[in-house]
């Protein structure tokens, strides 16, 4: 900018100085001095034409820097930046957390890991009421529990996830505080979330999902190919497993199960994240994960299906929406 005003003045004195020797303007003692000085450094002594030819270059340095400004900031492009979902602890308090935003592949889950085992052998993972050790434990998570994930925290350089739900909760006043668990024992992972279907058997796959309530096993075709056989555990007496033809009308990667449920069990149960769910009655009936127990080939459910935890995931992401699923003796 100084530059361009520089040369403005310039150009103009040296017109100015220049007209004044041909007579078209009055004396003026200041500009006579200054046009004096231009003398002195030779410009003023040059012949008309040099003159006109100094005056003519100036102003075209200055319209090519007028027009190198105006071009230059038009091509500029517009710098953008990814937003990431996370937040910094400053002077003790934490920052707001955006949610994490939901990518093409789905919504965030996370799987626990290196946590203790079905029996809470080993040391646990702690799910606790707020980002840090300083919160209280809210309860013990074993290995394979699966949760959605509603957002993201750093505090002290360590991860931690706030936990949401894909659905309603049975028994909501049992979740008395916010749920959070360190980022070092979870695995992250991005699923569609909760699909569901209302039109009925899927007639152009030839997937079907055989259940034996007798020797608890479940079998998984795709076509005349045996895609799966695997030990698992079918209703209790009292809660048995429902005998029928049935077809899968909704998936999602966890639930939260609660009992006691009205008309049919009063059992009290509270079961956060159970994995990889195959919902394939109205009642509740479903074939997913159990990281509660390893009593597979045994009855052990509620009425569900229960499949170790790997073997449900390789399931879950098998099986679709509106294959058959049959129940039988």
């Amino acid at each position: 900018m100084t530059i361009v005003l520089v040369a403005i003045a310039l150009a103009g004195i040296v017109g100015v100085c220049a007209a004044s020797a041909e007579g078209s303007r009055e004396s003026n003692r200041a500009l006579d001095e200054t046009c004096t000085k231009l003398d002195y450094y030779g410009i003023m002594r040059s012949s008309r034409i040099q003159q006109q030819a100094l005056f003519i270059t100036l102003l075209a340095c200055l319209l090519s820097l007028v027009a190198y400004k105006v071009w230059g900031t038009r091509q500029t492009p517009v710098s953008q930046t990814a937003t990431v979902a996370t937040s910094i602890e400053s002077w003790g308090e934490l920052a707001p957390v955006p949610a994490i935003p939901v990518l093409s592949a789905g919504f965030p889950y996370i799987e626990i890991f290196d946590s203790c085992n079905w029996a809470y052998a080993g040391t646990c993972v702690n799910l606790r009421s707020g980002p840090g050790t300083n919160f209280p434990v809210v309860m013990q998570l074993r290995n394979n529990i699966v949760l959605k994930v509603a957002s993201t925290t750093v505090v002290d350089g360590r991860t931690w996830y706030q936990i949401g739900f894909d659905a309603e909760i049975r028994y909501p006043e049992r979740v008395t505080s916010d749920w959070y668990v360190a980022a070092d024992y979870a695995r992250l992972f991005y699923d569609p979330g909760l699909l569901a279907t209302t039109t009925g058997v899927d007639a152009s796959s030839a997937k079907r999902i055989v259940i034996d309530r007798t020797k608890e096993m479940l079998y998984a075709y795709d076509g005349d190919a045996l895609f799966m056989q695997q030990a698992i555990s079918v209703g209790l007496e009292l809660t048995p497993t429902p005998r029928g033809t049935f077809y899968i009308y909704r998936k999602l990667p966890d639930s939260y199960m609660q009992g006691p449920i009205p008309d049919l069990s009063d059992q009290y149960y509270d079961l956060p994240g159970v994995p990889w769910d195959l919902y394939f009655t109205k009642d509740g009936g479903a074939i997913h994960g159990a990281y509660w127990h390893n009593n597979f080939g045994r009855p052990w459910s509620h009425g569900c299906v229960n499949l170790p935890p790997a073997a449900a995931e390789v399931l879950y992401e098998w099986a679709d929406l509106g294959t058959p699923v049959i129940v039988t003796d």
